[in-house]
């Protein structure tokens, strides 16, 4: 007994399916009573995981609603006991006793289910219902007849639980416990000795109930017998065991059945009432039995999802002091009277829009206390996202993405989560989530148009604003950021940055230099546009630049040839003619287009001038 006051660490590691959200479970055992802080197991070994993972993730313990019984020492790996630990108030008489918690991590997200066995200890005594019980036996009693006494109730379970009942004398009477199909004890006291009422009216006895601890411990109930004279019957029940059925959630007062017994005495040994006869606290709450009837009523409020079982003992009594215990076992039916839970474990409301399919971005538990079809559930999303749900553990779910995202389709996504059970009609609930989809620089700034032309007339001032590129960026924030460059070559041996310049943040084109038509006519650069992301992305647009021709150049008399600005004298003979050719002018403008008309308006300076040639006109 002294090697189960040790604490003990039984640790079984089972490799589920592989979903990095489901890693593995481990199962510990641990006496209850523990003291606070006491050693409980090396999880960190247990489940493979390093110390500085259980930091980096920051792990945590996440219970579904109950007390957290146990706490994580992320720093040395290792789950210990975080306040005391009662197993009869934790699990009553269930065996084995246990809780379970989930250990979430993130970055990845990783769950594990841990499963923590509370031992018992023996540290309840058994308890009879009261300190004395009080029956009256007729004299004429006839040897075997048997006489229900009310049995003790230990706390503690398995050894540490009721294990003997001793019964103190034993001159008239012997004890006989009969074990019973849920567990319990049936005790009864057997005449074995006939009694006389007129050499002893009164017997005195003492029930022992004894448990199997260490120490062993015990607890006692004084039996006070009045003999009675004669009567001849006993009530005879009749059947020996009822079985009947009701809904959990039934009204006070619902009727599940009725008992009944036959005594062939007359008068007032005949007559029978019942009662209730060693029956827990709880039952005797939920059911009650009529006296004179033996009709069994609803009394409390019956929950399914507690005890599908109940067995009562009615005793059939009449006056005379002897009685027949009749079994009745009543079986909860379940309805479907609970709404299935939702409770998220882990979420992740930000998931980057390159994020492969298949990436987890919640771990959630659903849960129906309800039983068979009414607790068996069905979980799901809405199908209008690029998202799917899946199962992992046995009540445990994970949502995944189902496709690449896209952030510039859609910055988010609401989901809802559905989850209804099999009942009739079916209840569901259902819990509404928002992810956001982070962004990539996945989209390369685009110019408004792949290809620029602007004319600009020459002889302009350097500096002049020549009109503005622009691009958009699909992506968001730093990544749709963008600054314009040169792309620098050469333009008549002349750099382009020379000619013009971009402004990196408007995309503004200026003039660098005042263009002269007579020296470049026009050119082309490339303008480069580049977002901020990482790594970052460009385009590129060719721009043209048409340089616009001006009256900026007076023409140039070549023939005849002047000399140091004087006049140039050409010699006519008196006797010249009227149309008498003078002499030739030839005059160039090297400007262009109409600009270069000009030369026909020297021409015209001339009153008789006809393709350069000057004739007498006197």
């Amino acid at each position: 007994m002294a090697d189960r006051g040790r604490r003990q660490a039984l640790v079984l590691i089972l490799c589920l399916i592989e979903l990095s959200a489901v890693a593995g479970q481990a199962r510990y055992s641990i006496p209850e009573e523990q003291a606070e802080g006491s050693f409980v197991g090396n999880i960190a070994r247990d489940l493979g995981l390093d110390v500085t993972r259980l930091i980096s993730g920051k792990a945590r313990i996440i219970t579904k609603g109950g007390r957290q019984y146990v706490d994580l020492n992320k720093d040395k790996g290792i789950l210990v006991i975080k306040e005391r630990i009662d197993r009869e108030e934790l699990c009553g008489k269930t065996t084995p006793c246990s809780f379970s918690f989930e250990v979430i991590l993130e970055n990845p997200i990783q769950l594990y289910r841990v499963t923590v066995e509370v031992t018992d200890i023996n540290d309840n005594s058994p308890v009879f219902p009261k300190d004395e019980i009080s029956l009256k036996i007729a004299e004429n009693a006839a040897l075997g007849t048997r006489f229900s006494l009310e049995n003790a109730d230990d706390s503690d379970v398995g050894v540490n639980g009721i294990q003997k009942y001793t019964l103190k004398p034993a001159d008239n009477f012997k004890l006989e416990v009969q074990n019973q199909p849920d567990g319990g004890r049936f005790v009864e006291m057997v005449l074995q000795n006939p009694l006389d009422r007129e050499k002893e009216e009164t017997h005195s006895l003492v029930l022992i109930a004894s448990d199997g601890g260490e120490p062993r411990r015990s607890g006692t109930v004084r039996i006070h017998i009045t003999v009675l004279d004669a009567n001849d019957n006993s009530p005879v029940c009749s059947q020996p065991v009822y079985k009947a059925e009701v809904k959990e959630n039934s009204p006070e007062g619902t009727v599940i059945t009725t008992v009944s017994a036959n005594d062939a005495d007359n008068g007032a040994n005949g007559q029978v009432t019942y009662s209730t006869a060693h029956v827990a606290k709880e039952t005797k709450q939920l059911f009650e039995v009529n006296v004179q009837t033996g009709e069994i009523k609803v009394a409390g409020k019956l929950d399914f999802e507690k005890s599908k079982t109940y067995q009562l003992n009615v005793q059939a009594s009449d006056h005379g002091g002897f009685s027949d215990t009749c079994k009745v076992i009543i079986q909860i039916t379940d309805e479907n009277d609970n709404v299935p839970t939702i409770q998220l474990m882990s979420f992740s409301n930000s998931i980057s829009e390159d994020s492969p399919p298949g990436t987890t971005i919640a771990v959630l538990n659903v849960d129906d206390e309800d039983s068979d079809g009414n607790g068996a559930v069905k979980c799901s999303i809405n199908s209008d996202v690029p998202f799917k749900i899946e199962s992992s553990l046995t009540g445990y779910y994970t949502i995944v993405t189902e496709d690449f995202l896209d952030r510039e389709s859609n910055p988010e996504y609401n989901l809802t989560i559905t989850v209804s059970d099999q009942g009739s009609p079916p209840l569901s609930s259902s819990k509404n989530i928002n992810v956001q989809v982070s962004d990539v620089n996945d989209s390369p700034p685009k110019f408004d148009h792949s290809e620029y032309t602007k004319t600009v007339a020459e002889n302009n001032s350097p500096g002049l604003s020549v009109f503005t590129v622009s691009a958009n960026d699909a992506d968001w924030g730093q990544n749709a950021r963008v600054s314009y460059f040169l792309q620098e070559r050469d333009i008549n041996g002349l750099a382009v940055s020379s000619l013009v310049s971009v402004n990196s943040d408007t995309g503004v084109i200026h003039a660098v230099i005042s263009f002269d038509y007579e020296q470049i006519k026009w050119f082309e650069f490339n303008v480069t546009v580049r977002d901020a992301g990482s790594p970052p992305l460009s385009s590129v647009a060719t721009v043209k630049i048409v340089v616009q021709d001006q009256n900026d150049n007076p023409p140039q008399v070549l023939y005849p040839v002047q000399t140091g600005g004087s006049l140039v004298a050409e010699m006519v003979p008196r006797s010249a003619d009227v149309g008498y050719l003078v002499t030739k002018v030839v005059a160039v403008d090297v400007d262009s287009g109409r600009t270069r008309n000009k030369q026909a308006t020297v021409r015209q300076l001339f009153s008789n001038v006809y393709f350069g040639e000057s004739f007498l006109n006197y």
